[in-house]
């Protein structure tokens, strides 16, 4: 009888203790809040659950927002995985926030195209680019914009709007134009200053640039192209225009953050986001570029100003080093406000 009870107890501590664990278990995921925490959920996260069972939970929040808050949290971090662009996640990893990979626990990396790549600690899950958004109704009747040059237009005056939290954009579009790169950006101060007439606005985020373009108030923008194809999919009359120097290269990046507790969880998670098929639906859904070379894009979506599908679309960006990005943030977020944004 003794042995019953007994018996009967471990079973019942034992099935006590798997439903806490299976009820403990889930992901916690940090990303911007809006329509890409809903790309992630609908994608990535969709099968993720479908294949371990598992729930993911989002942390949203703006870029340098999260970044703050994981520098706060240390050693024991709020999240288990990390979306954030290439270059703040060199600031991730710089503060020892992320942990150094095991590529052979993400087989389907021996896939990424060579600028996802990005370090030993991100890896880019998906590409986009900023380039030039217009609404064709409200800028002069037959402009194209062919080149960067054209924002600089005199007939522009007071349409122009730009992100106010990274002005790399701008700076390499203004370096390029005055012979020189990133590194050297400098050579482009007064190229920069001679926009200052045509700038209305400096959006906050993504929900604000949508926002400012949609009722016109800026009519031009050096625009997100997955922004611009949301607002199109809403009928909103938008165009994207690829200058013939390059549409500016970016690509969103997912980390693992040091001192999880699901570690194999989030590289189950990571491998998941580089699988063909959900890459195929990043790209037909939300027009991401795959970062994959195996994934088949109907040759329609390919044909899409900023689709990148191909090495040489990829290689016709204007890609400034992420590492160099991370480096000069502060530095060309001071100048910039202290010398456009203050005008």
């Amino acid at each position: 009888m003794l042995r019953k009870i007994f018996a009967l107890t471990l079973l019942t501590t034992s099935v006590l203790t798997a439903g806490n664990a299976m009820a403990a278990d889930k992901l916690i995921v940090s990303t911007w809040g809006g329509s890409f925490k809903d790309l992630i959920d609908e994608t990535i996260a969709k099968e993720f659950t479908k294949e371990t069972g598992v729930e993911v939970q989002f942390v949203t929040g703006g870029t340098i927002d999260r970044l703050n808050k994981a520098k706060l949290a240390g050693g024991t971090p709020e999240t288990d995985v990390t979306f954030t662009t290439a270059h703040v996640g060199y600031l991730y990893a710089n503060s020892g926030l992320f942990e150094k990979l095991d590529m052979s626990k993400i087989p389907n990396a021996v896939n990424l195209v060579e600028q996802a790549k990005v370090s030993p600690y991100h890896l880019g899950v998906w590409g986009y680019v900023y380039t030039i958004g217009y609404r064709p109704d409200l800028v002069p009747k037959g402009e194209t914009f062919t080149s960067w040059n054209d924002l600089w237009k005199p007939e522009l005056k007071g349409t122009l709007a730009l992100p106010d939290w990274d002005p790399s954009h701008i700076i390499a579009v203004s370096a390029k134009l005055s012979g020189a790169d990133a590194a050297h950006w400098q050579q482009g101060e007064a190229k920069m200053k001679a926009l200052i007439p045509n700038i209305k606005s400096f959006y906050t985020d993504d929900a604000n640039s949508q926002q400012l373009i949609s009722t016109g108030e800026t009519p031009v923008q050096v625009m997100l192209s997955m922004n611009a194809y949301s607002m199109m999919a809403e009928g909103v009359n938008i165009k994207l225009a690829i200058p013939k120097e390059g549409a500016i290269l970016g690509v969103d990046t997912v980390g693992i953050n040091k001192g999880t507790k699901h570690a194999d969880l989030a590289y189950k998670f990571m491998n998941i986001a580089l699988k063909p098929e959900i890459q195929e639906q990043v790209a037909k859904i939300y027009r991401g570029s795959p970062t994959v070379t195996n994934a088949h894009i109907d040759p329609e979506l390919a044909k899409l100003p900023g689709m990148l599908t191909t090495p040489a679309q990829w290689n016709a960006t204007i890609n400034t080093d992420p590492q160099l990005r991370a480096e000069k943030t502060a530095e060309w977020r001071q100048w910039f406000s202290e010398n456009i944004m203050s005008h």
